[in-house]
């Protein structure tokens, strides 16, 4: 299991992006191909429906260049169906993620990992008698270091959501 790594170039790094887009159909597939032309990837998408059930929100994480992603966000409100695109990588904003850690765990483990996730505020899912299933949110800083805290038991699968933000106060997202 590997977490992410976050580059430490000063213009190469990681990038929080967020859309508001019409909710019709290709929009998603659009927005991707933006991002590929420039060969930059996406690490992780979060799409979701907005107040108003005729527009969605994406919030897009991306690992690349800043000039690119300068051009990429330029392009990105220039498609059709965007109402806007922004980059929030140096805002202020409310950020979290979701994980889901299904463990393989003997009984006489589970009292030593339920101290653990304790620690990280986690909530218990599902357990069974050969697994634990432990929900967390909080920063992705938060994630990755709850996801190798976990790597000293026996990870069988983690689910992560991805980023979503909000803008503080009353500033809109």
């Amino acid at each position: 299991m590997h977490l992410r790594e976050v580059p430490d170039m000063k213009n190469n790094n990681q990038h929080t992006i967020s859309l508001l887009v019409n909710n019709k159909p290709g929009v998603l597939i659009r927005i991707a191909l933006v991002f590929a032309r420039r060969g930059y990837n996406i690490d992780s998408l979060v799409v979701s429906p907005a107040n108003d059930s005729s527009f969605s929100r994406m919030t897009i994480t991306a690992t690349g260049e800043v000039k690119t992603l300068e051009q990429i966000i330029k392009q990105l409100n220039k498609v059709v169906d965007v109402i806007h695109a922004t980059d929030h990588t140096d805002d202020v904003v409310v950020e979290r993620e979701l994980v889901l850690i299904k463990l393989s765990i003997q009984p006489e483990q589970r009292s030593e990992v339920l101290q653990v996730t304790d620690h990280f505020k986690c909530q218990s899912v599902d357990i069974s008698k050969d697994t634990l299933t432990i929900e967390s949110t909080g920063s992705t800083e938060k994630i990755d270091a709850l996801v190798t805290m976990m790597q000293d038991y026996s990870i069988m699968e983690v689910v992560r959501t991805g980023k979503v933000l909000m803008s503080r106060g009353l500033t809109a997202t």
